[in-house]
């Protein structure tokens, strides 16, 4: 069984400087991974954060409804556990208390074995004039991609 489930989180990159990057599984319902493994899914507006038990929880993650199914659905934005060692967790809620940073969702993926996984980011919210520089960084990139490839045709 080909699996080509790979839902992105565009913003991520242009709104966060990444830090430290994590694969976490995530609790999921019969029908939301069925929804999933369909590609109906995104993660473009979601953040992850603890509860007051130092469990680790997306927030706004978006599954749509899977199209099979009885009145047995799931809820689209509910909150979704996600699952990581011990002492990952604790380190991340540290980060977040002290430093004052974010956990961000970068992709939703399933692995070889059919599991739903996660990834996710420690990052630090980049200012304004760092966005503009990741503009002139990529137009930059691009119009030299440009001219190579006109130079070699």
């Amino acid at each position: 069984m080909q699996n080509t489930v790979n839902i992105k989180n565009k913003r991520a990159r242009f709104e966060y400087e990444l830090l430290d990057k994590y694969t976490a599984g995530i609790v999921l319902a019969g029908t939301e991974i069925k929804a999933i493994r369909e590609g109906r899914a995104s993660i473009s507006e979601s953040f992850c954060e603890f509860n007051d038990r130092d469990e680790l929880f997306v927030i706004n993650m978006q599954i749509d409804e899977y199209s099979h199914a009885s009145h047995f659905n799931h809820k689209p934005k509910a909150e979704r556990k996600l699952l990581l060692q011990r002492r990952e967790l604790k380190k991340l809620s540290k980060e977040v208390n002290t430093s004052g940073l974010t956990i961000v969702p970068l992709r939703v993926f399933v692995n070889e074995r059919g599991f739903a996984k996660m990834q996710i980011a420690l990052a630090k919210g980049k200012k304004l004039y760092d966005k503009r520089e990741s503009i002139k960084d990529r137009d930059n990139k691009r119009d030299l991609d440009r001219i190579k490839k006109n130079f070699n045709n």
